[in-house]
C-alpha cells in the first residue's frame, strides 16, 4: 500500500508547476455549436426562401431571406435579406 502512495506522489511531482493549455479556435467553437458565419456559402444558399419585396439598391422585385434570433427570446427575430440580382444585403427587425 505504501508503494502505491509513493508512486502517486512521484507522478504528482512530475506535473506540479507545469502549465497545461489547450487552444480552441473560433472555427472549432462554431463547428461544435453548428454555427455558420453570416455570408458563408452553404448548401442552404440554393434553397433559401424568397419574398416579393423590392431591393433597396437595384429595385429587383424578389429577395431571398433568412431569420436569426439575435437578441433575447422575448424580442423579435432579425430578418436578413439578400438580393439575388446585385448581392445587396440589408436587415430588418
Amino acid at each position: 500500500m505504501r508503494s502505491v502512495h509513493y508512486a502517486k506522489q512521484r507522478e504528482m511531482l512530475k506535473i506540479i508547476g507545469k502549465d497545461i493549455s489547450y487552444v480552441v479556435s473560433d472555427e472549432d467553437i462554431r463547428r461544435e455549436l453548428g454555427i455558420s458565419l453570416f455570408g458563408e456559402k452553404t448548401q442552404e444558399d440554393t434553397e433559401l426562401p424568397k419574398i416579393k419585396k423590392a431591393c433597396e439598391k437595384c429595385q429587383h422585385p424578389e429577395l431571398v431571406y433568412t431569420t436569426r434570433q439575435t437578441r433575447s427570446a422575448d424580442e423579435g427575430q432579425t430578418t436578413y435579406y439578400t438580393c439575388p440580382n446585385c448581392g445587396h444585403r440589408f436587415t430588418e427587425g
